[in-house]
Formats: C-alpha cells, sequence, structure tokens
C-alpha cells in the first residue's frame, strides 16, 4: 500500500488504534528537530508544545492590537470631545492641529475648504484648490494614503513640502456634498501607505466636517 492510501485508511476507521492499542506504543517515529527516533505519543507532545507556543505568539499579537486600539480610541475620543466645546472656526482649526500633532504625532497637517464664507479673512485654509482635486476628492470613497508624488496637496505643507514623503488625503463630506479635504504629512515614506487602515481617519473626517459645517454656518 502506498502512504496516502495508509493515511486514508487511519482517518477512515478512527477506531483503528484503539482495537490495536499496543502499536501506539511501540510505533517510533523520526524526531522533527533531532537525528533520533521516539515515540508517537512523544511526537504528539511535541507537535502539542510547538502549537502552543504559535497561538501563544498570536495571542500576544492581538493583545498588542487591542492595546493599540485602545490608544487610539482614547485619542480620537479627546479629539472629539476638543472639536464639541470648539465655538469658532479658529477653535476648530486649532483643536485638529493641536491634537494631531501632539497626540498622534502627525508632524504636518493642513486643511483646504472650498466655499469661503463671505467676510472671512484671507486664509489658507480657504485658498484656490483646483477642479481636478475637487473631482479626486469627490470620487474618495476611503482615504488616500501613500506618496505625494503628482498631488498638489504636497504645496500645502510650506516649507517642510520638500520633506514630505508620504501624506493621508482625507475628503470631508457634509451632507451630500463634499466641503473639503485633510492633508496629513510626513517625512516617512511608511508612515501612510496604500493598504493601510483608514477607519479612524474616516472618523477624522466626519469629526472634522461636521466640525467645521457647525462653525461656518
Amino acid at each position: 500500500m502506498r502512504s496516502e492510501e495508509v493515511a486514508r485508511y487511519l482517518q477512515d476507521n478512527p477506531k483503528f488504534f484503539e482495537e490495536h492499542a499496543d502499536l501506539v506504543s511501540n510505533m517510533v517515529v523520526p524526531h522533527p528537530y533531532a537525528g533520533r527516533t521516539i515515540s508517537i505519543t512523544e511526537r504528539q507532545m511535541l507537535a502539542l508544545r510547538d502549537k502552543n507556543r504559535h497561538l501563544e505568539g498570536k495571542m500576544g499579537e492581538l493583545l498588542q492590537f487591542a492595546e493599540e486600539n485602545d490608544a487610539i480610541g482614547e485619542k480620537m475620543h479627546r479629539l472629539a470631545v476638543g472639536l464639541i466645546i470648539a465655538r469658532s472656526f479658529q477653535a476648530v482649526l486649532h483643536t485638529l492641529n493641536f491634537h494631531l500633532r501632539d497626540d498622534f504625532a502627525v508632524p504636518h497637517v493642513a486643511l483646504r475648504l472650498w466655499h469661503r464664507p463671505e467676510g472671512s479673512d484671507e486664509l489658507p485654509e480657504f485658498a484656490e484648490v483646483s477642479q481636478e482635486l475637487q473631482a479626486f476628492a469627490e470620487t474618495l470613497t476611503q482615504p488616500y494614503c501613500g506618496s505625494t508624488a503628482g498631488f498638489e496637496t504636497s504645496s500645502w505643507f510650506g516649507e517642510a513640502s520638500l520633506h514630505v514623503r508620504s501624506q493621508g488625503l482625507i475628503a470631508m463630506h457634509h451632507g451630500s456634498a463634499t466641503i473639503g479635504m485633510i492633508a496629513l504629512g510626513s517625512e516617512d515614506h511608511e508612515r501612510f501607505y496604500a493598504g493601510m487602515g483608514t477607519v479612524y481617519l474616516v472618523r477624522l473626517g466626519e469629526m472634522s466636517a461636521a466640525a467645521l459645517a457647525r462653525v461656518l454656518r
């Protein structure tokens, strides 16, 4: 019989070793890490230990992710409270800049709004934005994360523009309209990368849009 046939037979006949219990104590198999033979029972114990070590590693990863998410959740909560308290456009801008730079350690933050209210000061947040970028923002169902190459948003970071290597672009939607965009920049190529999780960036855009729409009403 071929080894595949033996394996299939044992799978199809789980009571085989119950009927031939003496075989278990007499069978020997190669040690997985040493050049000797061991009993099948000892081999099973080694396999269980390996499995336990693997599970412990996975559990450690899950705990680490949970702790990181808890920390981010706390930061998002502080930002949300700050935006609720902010009663003016400048107060909202200050809150966003303070929390993103100090709490989330994002070194460069820029924001653009498509429409400037009458009577408001000439601020960089209301600087002209190309129709192409506005159309791009309309298509964003998820934040864009990646290189700054080819994006006019790189100029939003002022003197730091030459050093920013990755960015996160978050379209701000209010109701059915797109009202602007937040740009987060970093000198680290891997800070914002394609395929990264964007759940918290989406929430950031939603909270910011709601706060800005309220104070600019």
